[in-house]
């Protein structure tokens, strides 16, 4: 049985159909991994396509290739080669590490300054980052960057992974064909019903012999041990009498005077060259990201000393909980890919 909060199944993985485009309701989703075991496993179920990931970075409306690659560096410096690049990189580090005194960096912007230098932190990390998480890079801890993918080859794959892709019809494909002949509920609050007592689901807790909770860790337990913090985004989804609006699924916006974080044109996702043109409107999302306020959706967990310490005691009173699981970003508190969840549970003794 599968109670969701929601008014439909899937949770963030949801995808809604508008002017015959599957829209990513709750941010894009890629997925990728080179676990073969876990890319059988997802593609049994539904045939995943070609997209490859390729981020743009839009700053004060010159574009820069994604990640960090020697595309990056010739729209940035101008340099042809590698080791121009690398010399340029290893000048303005070196800077760096002298104003630090060569001391551990203490906060993100430190530690990014130390592993790309100034002129890729100032356009295309430090205002980006600070509009993602509502704070100022000095503020935040220098573990959010430990690595930056920083390539010497002209290659714009986002990821290093040996498969990627998306679904073939959306990913409500993968979901169905996961659930095919499981009894769902949606609209259903799981942590509500089971405090009344006249409610068909009060006995869930004693009636299964394992439930698998995904929902937020604190409010499981009614937050007895206080509130976690969180970050959120919202979405603008307009429909644009466009065929092509960007030319790209994901551009990252990396200056403050633009207000939200990045555009989706969900087309891309599916839709590959002349292809898009055979749709003659398509659909965009901007994407903000604002501070968690109860009522809202929590997205990413904030993974500071004080939330990772509440997180921890709230995990031992998960222990203790005789029949229930806490599984995934929202019950263990930690960011996870798709393809990680997917082996995690390929890997767990349920017994």
């Amino acid at each position: 049985m599968v109670i969701e909060k929601r008014q439909h199944l899937g949770g963030n993985l949801f995808c809604e159909n508008i002017e015959g485009i599957n829209i990513h309701k709750y941010g894009p989703h890629i997925f990728h991994t080179s676990n073969k075991r876990v890319w059988d496993f997802v593609n049994a179920i539904v045939p995943f396509n070609r997209y490859t990931n390729t981020p743009l970075a839009n700053h004060h409306g010159k574009l820069y290739n994604l990640p960090f690659n020697m595309n990056t560096f010739y729209q940035i410096w101008g340099v042809l080669t590698p080791v121009e690049a690398f010399r340029k990189i290893e000048e303005q580090r070196a800077e760096v590490r002298k104003k630090l005194n060569n001391r551990e960096p203490a906060n993100l912007e430190e530690q990014a300054l130390i592993l790309v230098g100034n002129d890729l932190f100032q356009t295309l990390i430090k205002e980006y980052t600070e509009k993602q998480w509502g704070r100022k890079c000095t503020e935040l801890p220098a573990d959010i960057i430990k690595r930056l993918p920083v390539r010497f080859v002209f290659d714009n794959n986002y990821f290093n992974d040996t498969f990627q892709g998306v679904p073939i019809g959306g990913y409500n494909q993968l979901i169905n064909g996961l659930l095919e002949g499981t009894d769902c509920f949606t609209g259903i609050d799981f942590i509500e019903e089971r405090k009344k007592s006249a409610s068909p689901f009060y006995i869930l807790n004693a009636h299964f012999e394992k439930i698998i909770y995904t929902g937020a860790l604190d409010e499981y337990f009614e937050y007895s041990l206080g509130r976690l913090d969180w970050r959120t985004v919202s979405f603008d989804t307009q429909v644009i009498d466009t065929p092509n609006y960007q030319g790209n699924a994901v551009v990252n916006y990396t200056s403050h005077d633009v207000p939200f974080t990045r555009i989706i044109e969900h087309k891309h996702f599916e839709m590959f060259g002349d292809n898009v043109y055979a749709c003659p409107k398509t659909v965009i999302s901007k994407e903000y990201s604002t501070e968690f306020r109860e009522g809202m959706e929590p997205y990413y967990p904030i993974n500071n000393n004080y939330n990772n310490a509440l997180a921890d005691a709230y995990k031992v009173l998960a222990d203790k909980e005789r029949n229930v699981l806490f599984g995934g970003r929202l019950a263990e508190y930690k960011y996870y890919d798709m393809d990680k969840i997917v082996e995690k549970v390929l890997n767990i003794d349920i017994c």
